[in-house]
């Protein structure tokens, strides 16, 4: 699922948001499980569906 450059790129990232170092198998897990949830949560939005929203935020006011 996650290239091995991919892996060293998540652990290079931990190490710089958290100050810790993680192993390969580590950031390969936690790395799988974050585009998990990115899968699960994120839903493109049809034309149909962008365009009821900006009716509705000129409607609101952007509130």
């Amino acid at each position: 699922m996650l290239s091995d450059e991919q892996i060293i790129k998540f652990q290079t990232l931990y190490k710089s948001r958290f100050g810790k170092d993680i192993s390969r198998g580590e950031a390969y897990e936690q790395g799988a499980k974050l585009i998990r949830l990115v899968e699960l949560i994120y839903k493109p939005m049809s034309e149909a569906e962008y365009q009821q929203l900006q009716e509705r935020r000129r409607k609101t006011g952007d509130l």
